[in-house]
């Protein structure tokens, strides 16, 4: 009978240490398994900072060309109103009238205003 206890004792006892090595390299497992999660989050939340940062200044610089296509397109409307004006009184002009505003027929028709130097003088 003690040889079968003794045999049921180490029996228990090796079942014992194979359990706690299964319960260790469980336990190292997951550690593994937290570092590469801690890993791939610190990979993800980079991406998702410089991915935050390119959107912030792609909409600053949409903001920007809305800003310039709204004023554009202000511009635009004002020169059609010229133009439409222009046409309806019958005024001839010439393209380059827009961009040399002195160049204007209409303005040139007219002597220009003549001032001597001795107007000024007190």
């Amino acid at each position: 009978m003690d040889q079968r206890k003794r045999k049921r004792m180490e029996s228990n006892r090796e079942s014992a240490r194979r359990s706690r090595m299964r319960k260790q390299k469980h336990l190292d497992d997951l550690v593994g398994q937290i570092t590469e999660l801690k890993k791939d989050n610190n990979q993800i939340l980079t991406s998702i900072n410089f991915t935050t940062h390119r959107y912030l200044n792609i909409e600053a610089e949409n903001s920007v060309l809305r800003a310039q296509m709204t004023e554009l397109s202000q511009r635009l409307d004002s020169l059609n109103d010229i133009l439409d004006y222009l046409n309806r009184e019958g005024i001839e002009y010439t393209p380059d009238c827009f961009t040399n505003p002195f160049n204007v027929p209409y303005l040139n028709q007219q002597p220009p205003i003549m001032a001597s130097a001795h107007i000024f003088q007190y």
